[in-house]
């Protein structure tokens, strides 16, 4: 054994100690909310597919179209020969779904705000960036990939936000606001009706990651900043979670992208997407529109489960949407909750820190509109005999 794998296996070790260790285990997802796991199926409450678009037969078919007509790879970056006549036609169909003048299309969500926060930083590197303290991890890492020094306000705090904006923005050359719109581990959400005017009487750029907002939330399915046109500077949306495929976009100002094309690390030296995966979204934007009854479920879903668990005392903290926290508090203890749960053939994946704050951990549960009442019952049920 070598150094570096004795350092490995003393931080395993530790990591295990602490309860946060973690493994990967192969998994498939079914229709109806199910999923199907080492040869077993549970009702599953752990996947981010909030509209069941995974499963739909118009994303498989264009997927395998566009495949069969185009192609399974998109043989270079997008300023090399990577970029289609389908990608540019996608990117407006984006825009407009976005209300926007322009998009770009990005492999994840991850990659583009980790690339994208270090090409916007470089124009002006003595910015000043304040964040919710709850961003993403990929937030956090495109800030410290820029080299700048988050100057973080209490969640969803925006009289918090504007005492640090006045105390330490204002002899700066430029302000920049960072949020989520849906936070992805408590399901509460931004107001970005106020950030926006927060923003404007501060003349700061308003950047709002809508990943767990896109499909569900705001006009259409379109994310909370399409209620907000020219409210926010630049939106990060996905396609692999309630758009059910993979990829990610940003949108905003057509200088803006055009900017983006030629300073984004991320952008300029990716592969473009391939065809199927530019299929499955170009689906999924004719759909997502029409699915207000889905909407509709899903919202009344989130209730249902959040009535359930507060009968048993469990807190869900500001929770308004598809994403109900169980917080439990101690990693073994939610660990064992979610071992319970999939005994009983639930999964409600156990989430400990450091992704979540310390004497947090979580079910971190995940509703589906192809989800009946029936599941939220017989969840609340079992949560309650586990504990």
């Amino acid at each position: 054994m070598s150094v570096w794998d004795t350092l490995f296996s003393e931080e395993l070790r530790r990591t295990e100690a602490r309860g946060h260790l973690r493994a990967l285990s192969g998994a498939s997802l079914a229709p109806h909310g199910r999923i199907r796991r080492n040869d077993r199926e549970f009702i599953d409450f752990s996947s981010n597919d909030y509209l069941g678009l995974s499963q739909h037969p118009a994303l498989i078919a264009r997927a395998s179209e566009w495949s069969v007509r185009m192609g399974t790879g998109a043989g270079a970056s997008r300023l090399v020969t990577g970029t289609s006549d389908a990608h540019l036609a996608l990117e407006k169909k984006i825009a407009a779904f976005k209300q926007t003048e322009s998009a770009l299309l990005f492999a994840t969500g991850w990659q583009a705000n980790a690339a994208v926060l270090p090409a916007l930083l470089k124009a002006l590197p003595e910015a000043a960036v304040f964040t919710d303290k709850l961003i993403h991890n990929s937030l956090h890492h495109g800030c410290a990939a820029a080299g700048v020094r988050q100057i973080r306000f209490r969640h969803n705090d925006y009289d918090h936000l504007e005492k640090l904006l006045e105390e330490r923005g204002a002899n700066t050359s430029a302000r920049m606001i960072i949020t989520e719109s849906v936070f992805s581990m408590d399901g509460d959400v931004a107001d970005l009706e106020r950030l926006s005017a927060i923003a404007k009487a501060h003349d700061a750029f308003l950047l709002v990651d809508e990943a767990h907002a896109t499909g569900v939330l705001g006009p259409g399915g379109a994310g909370l900043s399409a209620a907000l046109p020219d409210g926010v500077d630049l939106v990060m949306g996905t396609f692999s979670k309630a758009m059910g495929s993979f990829g990610a976009y940003v949108a905003g100002s057509e200088r803006l992208c055009a900017y983006l094309i030629n300073t984004c690390g991320g952008f300029i030296y990716s592969t473009a997407p391939p065809p199927a995966v530019l299929g499955a979204i170009d689906a999924a934007l004719d759909i997502v529109p029409g699915m207000e009854s889905e909407r509709t479920k899903l919202a009344s879903l989130g209730t249902r489960l959040r009535d359930g668990l507060a009968g048993l005392g469990i807190h869900t903290g500001a929770s308004s949407t598809q994403i109900v926290p169980a917080i439990i508090g101690e990693p073994r203890d939610a660990l064992r909750v979610s071992e319970s749960l999939a005994q009983r053939g639930l999964l409600a994946t156990a989430i400990r820190p450091p992704t979540v704050p310390a004497n947090t951990s979580r079910l971190r549960l995940a509703l589906r509109a192809t989800h009946e009442p029936a599941d939220i019952d017989q969840l609340v049920a079992a949560i309650a005999e586990c504990l």
